[in-house]
């Protein structure tokens, strides 16, 4: 019971479609599956280490730092508009709309970094984390049983979202003719774009607060 209630938190938090989201589906479209779900399960990793952070209790550590939290949003904001930059070079404005612009590694690497730049991402965890506590309590074999149940569900629900999503985009961008490939980068990098200049205008602003 536990292992599921963790499995839909990490489904839940990683669902919405944001940067994450949209890098995921224009890989997936224009570079193929393996490549969309290797970032996608960047991201779900990133999403691991945070849930054991807030499974373990530490989110104070990070509340308890604002300046620090506002310097990996900045620089994850920074890291978003130059991932918006490379992909209308590469992608978008060169008019390849087919064909891999990234390895899987890097693919991996760059959303497990971007995921991790946003801390307040733990938050979300400690909170749904809280309403596990009687899960938590009726869970045999201790706290660190209970601890890799919630990690290893966070994963997976995560995983199992991008998963989906890869495959989806996958399928679809293989059906795609080229020129609307091309539309869907640059629609993706302008939208990354804006939410990187919203989540540095953010972090600046509370900087000067």
């Amino acid at each position: 019971m536990l292992f599921m209630n963790a499995w839909t938190i990490g489904f839940c938090i990683a669902a919405p479609v944001g940067p994450i989201g949209m890098l995921c589906i224009e890989r997936s479209l224009s570079d193929g599956f393996e490549r969309g779900l290797a970032t996608g399960l960047g991201a779900a990793c990133a999403d691991a280490v945070y849930g054991l952070l807030g499974a373990v209790g530490v989110a104070g550590i990070v509340t308890g730092f604002p300046a620090v939290t506002r310097v990996l949003q900045i620089g994850g904001g920074l890291f978003l508009l130059w991932l918006a930059a490379a992909m209308f070079r590469t992608r978008a404005r060169a008019g390849i709309s087919r064909g891999a612009t990234v390895s899987v590694r890097r693919a991996f690497a760059t959303t497990f970094a971007l995921t991790l730049s946003n801390p307040t991402t733990i938050l979300s965890f400690v909170a749904m984390f809280a309403a596990l506590g009687s899960s938590v309590a009726a869970s045999d074999g201790g706290p660190w049983r209970a601890t890799a149940l919630m990690v290893a569900g966070v994963f997976t629900g995560s995983a199992c979202w991008w998963l989906a999503l890869s495959g989806v985009s996958a399928h679809l961008g293989a059906r795609m003719p080229d020129r609307w490939l091309a539309r869907v980068a640059q629609v993706s990098a302008c939208v990354i774009a804006a939410m990187g200049c919203v989540q540095v205008v953010s972090g600046l602003r509370h900087g000067l607060a």
